[in-house]
């Protein structure tokens, strides 16, 4: 979220006393990411910092139940949440979840990226995720993998409806002018995604432990340090849910996409991988993409700078050496 949420930073700070017991001296709001459901804020206490994620909407409790227990089992590249002074790990706060963090002083990767050792670290990290084995109770609540229509169903209502609307925003208009201009090729993408899923779907492919969000924004690291953050996707799927981010273009570090995999897969050790799999996530991670770029911008007027960065962020996927170029090399088993 770029813009601070309408919430008084009084309010914060009287949370953070009551269910933390923190003196705090400031609240600061970072404008960060590109999730309109999530607030970050650097809070410092004097000699101690910390990290606030403030999250509306939907809240699924495994995405901070989870970190904690696998920072418990020895995983160090992993930023457990802190627990209220009652032993909870989030407190409530006016529709948002408030979840509390040490404050790691780093950058993701986008702002410093990824050195040849930092993807080796990511490979082994995920192998980690993978193999974990997590008590019924946790699990449980992890949600499954179905393989469904939702984003493409957007995708194909907002070629059909929306993309011929008349809109008075600017952003909105320039949106639906640009998903004109790329009509055949979008509604292309829709139906190989849907082929694809219908193939892997069919072979009945393990599950895994996943991330689903490995991206450069959720690699954080420094001169000492690697964390990978922000675990609001997490599900049971294949493998290539994750596999399917190293050499998908989504980190911008100069490597080719060869590179990147050698790298990655240098830490994450040998593995089969299904390159029928590996495409259809590629394909369904920039459906979901439009689709909810789609919804945000044709639907509503509202999230200020953070619309022209999500019209930004949409527009980019179709860029020369974009991930629609590494879906299509997944696709056609180039990389594999």
């Amino acid at each position: 979220m770029l813009e601070k949420p309408d919430l008084a930073d009084d309010r914060i700070v009287a949370c953070l006393q009551a269910a933390y017991g923190l003196p705090v001296i400031q609240v600061m709001f970072l404008p960060l990411g590109a999730d309109e459901n999530t607030a970050v804020y650097h809070i410092t206490t004097g000699a101690t910092s910390y990290f606030l994620k403030l999250r509306s909407g939907i809240f699924d409790e495994p995405s901070v139940l989870l970190p904690k227990f696998l920072s418990g089992q020895g995983i160090r590249q992993i930023i457990p949440p802190l627990a209220t002074e009652t032993g909870q790990l989030w407190a409530d706060l006016d529709g948002f979840k408030v979840i509390l963090y040490p404050f790691v002083a780093g950058q993701n990767g986008y702002e410093r990226p990824l050195t040849d050792d930092d993807w080796r670290e990511l490979g082994t990290t995920l192998r980690r995720l993978h193999t974990a084995v997590l008590p019924p109770p946790l699990a449980h609540h992890i949600r499954q993998e179905t393989f469904s229509p939702q984003w493409r169903d957007v995708v194909r209502e907002a070629l059909a409806l929306w993309v011929t609307a008349m809109y008075d925003d600017p952003i909105a208009r320039a949106c639906a002018a640009f998903l004109q201009s790329k009509r055949t090729q979008i509604a292309d993408l829709v139906e190989r995604t849907e082929r694809l899923a219908q193939a892997v779907q069919a072979e009945a492919p393990a599950f895994t432990l996943c991330h689903a969000d490995i991206h450069a924004g959720n690699v954080l690291t420094s001169d000492h340090a690697f964390y990978v953050v922000d675990w609001d996707t997490l599900i049971f799927a294949p493998k290539e849910r994750d596999l399917m981010f190293a050499g998908a273009g989504l980190f911008g570090d100069g490597r080719t996409p060869t590179q990147e995999e050698t790298l990655f897969y240098q830490g994450y050790g040998q593995t089969e991988v299904n390159p029928a799999a590996l495409a259809y996530y590629r394909y369904e991670r920039i459906i979901e993409d439009i689709a909810i770029y789609c919804q945000q911008l044709l639907l509503s007027s509202e999230g200020g700078a953070d619309r022209a960065q999500s019209l930004h962020y949409l527009q980019s996927n179709f860029l020369s050496g974009g991930t629609i170029e590494a879906a299509d090399r997944a696709f056609t088993g180039g990389t594999i």
